[in-house]
């Protein structure tokens, strides 16, 4: 076995060396040229319960009310869509891309009977709100305490 001297600076100029390629690479190259990744994404959703139903609540902005199927089947709640991409312009150069396009799909099950037939959805400013009623059985029944 050899015993090597270690040598921290050197390791430091290296890693400055890889770095300043790094940006040099990048930056020299034409923004059209960059690889661009698509991601997958879905929306943030919270989902509360009170007594009398569970909602829903999902953040969706910039996707029409067209382009969102909700279904519910053995209580099952999913929520699908897609975010469509606007359509490109060639005149423009690109320097940086954050927004995120593409299907969605968020599933949850819901711990109770509910009555399917009376859930609604509503979604305004790109937010989606769905209201599940609880089942009469389901429902958080109050018991009187008798004093004695």
């Amino acid at each position: 076995m050899a015993i090597t001297k270690w040598s921290p600076m050197k390791e430091l100029v290296n890693l400055q060396d890889e770095m300043n390629r790094l940006f040099n690479e990048f930056f020299s190259r034409k923004p059209e040229s960059r690889r661009i990744v698509e991601r997958e994404w879905s929306p943030d959703v919270d989902v509360a319960e009170t007594d009398n139903a569970f909602v829903v609540t999902a953040e969706i902005p910039g996707i029409d009310k067209k382009d969102i199927k909700i279904t519910f089947h053995n209580n099952v709640l999913t929520i699908k869509g897609e975010k469509k991409k606007e359509e490109e312009i060639k005149e423009q150069n690109f320097h940086q891309i954050e927004r995120v396009y593409g299907s969605f799909q968020r599933s949850f099950t819901l711990p109770s009977d509910v009555e399917a037939d009376k859930i609604e959805a509503s979604y305004k400013n790109g937010i989606l709100k769905i209201n599940i009623p609880k089942s009469e059985e389901e429902r958080a029944k109050e018991i009187n305490i008798k004093v004695s």
